[in-house]
């Protein structure tokens, strides 16, 4: 399944560094505003040790990570959900995304320009917060508009939808995310169509310098404090690390240089990591001669929808699955050796997918 996630905040908060040292793709990173003029889409695998644990005891011809999209998208300035800077394009590009990382500046450096002239993390949040949540009252008063006619000859489903698109709007005008709004997930379908920029899951990125990279500092705190009710990720990462790390060839380099900072792991994994925890993801494998691969899927997805995302054919006529685990794998390290221990489950299509399932499909179509 594509995944996008669209890298935003305003200009010189760290986003095209950050995007470069995600992605293959460079964007050129300077210290003006809108330096990125057009989004830039970066594909990037995401790393997972169990690929490697099943690549040693299968031997395939390849090795397929799953990926995730990284979309930078052109800076945001107040005044964006009425056209300033580049906010309608900045605005259109967002909708497209599945998650948002939200970066925001939380370094001092007199060198690189702030927009507003001033370190202040969260007012940067709220600007933001502010022209999405202005983008959204747009939408969500106009479908309004055309449910009254309806509502008002008496239509109770349009009464229904139009009791809902009041709740959303009134929150929006209150200054709070449509993403805050309480409703079951049959009155939210009433704002489904519109997409609402503000409705969509969002991480944190806190671009910190290399002093903070442990332990975060005032600005980190500040933002913490601030969306601990929004169901939000927060990541501390270091752009300028990040870039250095990107620039290194080999793992073994890369392990070694995040050992001279006392890292475990880069600013990647974490924001990865995040990802998945906040869009409830998790990842299942297929194991041949052929190849070992990693598949996406979010988490609750029974069999058949799991087998969608290597072909719709695979849904539609699923038969069964067999799955092994990973850890039986690594016990018995080949699928005879597991069949003959009765480790290999033959599941239905009422079968709840398990995260690190090594996964075969059986289908007829």
């Amino acid at each position: 399944m594509g995944l996008k996630c669209g890298i935003v905040g305003l200009p010189n908060v760290g986003k095209s560094t950050l995007f470069n040292a995600l992605s293959n793709n460079k964007a050129e990173a300077a210290n003006f505003p809108f330096c990125t003029i057009e989004p830039n889409v970066g594909v990037i695998s995401v790393p997972d040790e169990r690929l490697n644990i099943l690549s040693g005891l299968v031997s395939p011809q390849k090795v397929i990570p799953t990926s995730f999209e990284f979309v930078d998208i052109a800076g945001l300035v107040k005044g964006a959900s009425k056209g300033e800077g580049l906010g309608n394009q900045f605005l259109a590009n967002i909708r497209e995304v599945d998650a948002i990382a939200h970066v925001v500046r939380c370094f001092e450096n007199d060198n690189i320009i702030h927009v507003d002239g001033r370190i202040n993390p969260v007012a940067d949040k709220e600007i933001i917060d502010t022209e999405l949540q202005l983008k959204d009252l747009e939408s969500v008063d106009k479908k309004i508009a055309k449910v009254e006619r309806t509502a008002k000859s008496g239509d109770a489903k349009a009464k229904k939808e139009l009791a809902v698109l009041q709740l959303f709007s009134a929150a929006l005008q209150a200054g709070k995310n449509a993403r805050s709004v309480k409703t079951d997930a049959e009155d939210r379908k009433a704002v489904e169509d519109l997409q609402l920029l503000t409705d969509k899951p969002v991480i944190y990125v806190t671009n910190v310098d290399e002093s903070a990279i442990h332990t975060g500092n005032k600005y980190v705190d500040a933002i913490r404090q601030l969306v601990k009710d929004e169901g939000a990720e927060v990541v501390v990462v270091c752009a300028a690390i990040e870039a250095q790390i990107a620039e290194l060839e080999s793992v073994a380099d890369r392990d070694a240089f995040l050992g001279e900072y006392g890292l475990k792991e880069s600013g990647l994994h974490k924001l990865i990591q995040a990802a998945y925890h906040l869009l409830d993801l998790i990842t299942y494998f297929t194991a041949g001669e052929k190849e070992v691969r990693a598949w996406t899927i979010h988490r609750g997805w029974k069999a058949p929808q799991a087998a969608g995302v290597i072909h719709s054919d695979f849904e539609k006529g699923f038969i069964r699955a067999e799955v092994i685990k990973i850890s039986d794998y690594q016990k018995y390290r080949t699928e005879a050796a597991i069949r003959d221990a009765g480790r290999l489950a033959v599941e239905g299509k009422d079968y709840t997918v398990e995260d690190g399932d090594v996964m075969h499909f059986r289908f007829n179509v």
